[in-house]
């Protein structure tokens, strides 16, 4: 079959445009709103976005310890998971506590020191975080819950791979908790120090870039 000149053109745009439609899509960057929180725990809107969020399911784990005034049960680590709130089958990272062996300048002392950690489930970045401000505001935290949190980045490393989607990090929030409390029952003489409790609870973490 010939086909003419004049309808070459015409030909190409059908194909290219058929050619188009058919090529996988970019994924649309997802539009997350910060969430409401009490004043003490906001984030500047001028210079920084959420960019990630997650639902976290897990557990703070608590050792009973002596102190100055009795006995407390004192955290020693949490243990969660975090997934996408759109896709709850999809792993975003791992929430624990560890060594931050990359503090941001100049803060030296920070150089292993134990701070809260999350990993991407995927690249496996890293991010750590600094002293929290923490709230139990209760027309925020539910009384039975542990409290609202803001976190400044303490520290960053990329995957080995050199994957970075947390080191844009420049904070971190706990919030829509529930559960978590350490039982103070199970920690109330000499006879309980030693003791562990591991109490499940639920958050809604966001993590903050520079706009």
């Amino acid at each position: 079959m010939t086909i003419k000149a004049s309808t070459v053109p015409a030909l190409a745009i059908s194909l290219a445009a058929a050619f188009t439609v058919s090529l996988p899509q970019p994924a649309r960057a997802r539009n997350i709103a910060p969430p409401a929180v009490p004043f003490d725990l906001r984030v500047d809107p001028a210079a920084n976005v959420p960019f990630l969020e997650g639902h976290a399911f897990g557990t703070q784990n608590y050792i009973c310890l002596p102190t100055d005034d009795g006995f407390q049960f004192m955290l020693f680590t949490p243990e969660a998971t975090l997934f996408d709130p759109l896709d709850p089958n999809t792993q975003l990272t791992t929430h624990f506590f560890s060594p931050n062996v990359n503090p941001v300048p100049p803060n030296p002392l920070e150089l292993g020191k134990i701070r809260a950690t999350w990993q991407h489930s995927k690249d496996t970045s890293i991010v750590w975080g600094g002293n929290a401000i923490p709230s139990t505001d209760p027309h925020f935290v539910a009384k039975d819950a542990i409290a609202w949190l803001t976190l400044p980045m303490a520290g960053v490393k990329a995957g080995p791979g050199g994957g970075g989607v947390l080191t844009a990090t420049t904070f971190i929030q706990r919030v829509h908790t529930s559960g978590g409390l350490a039982p103070p029952e199970e920690c109330t003489s000499m006879n309980d120090v030693g003791n562990k409790a591991f109490v499940p609870y639920e958050a809604d973490y966001f993590f903050y870039r520079k706009r």
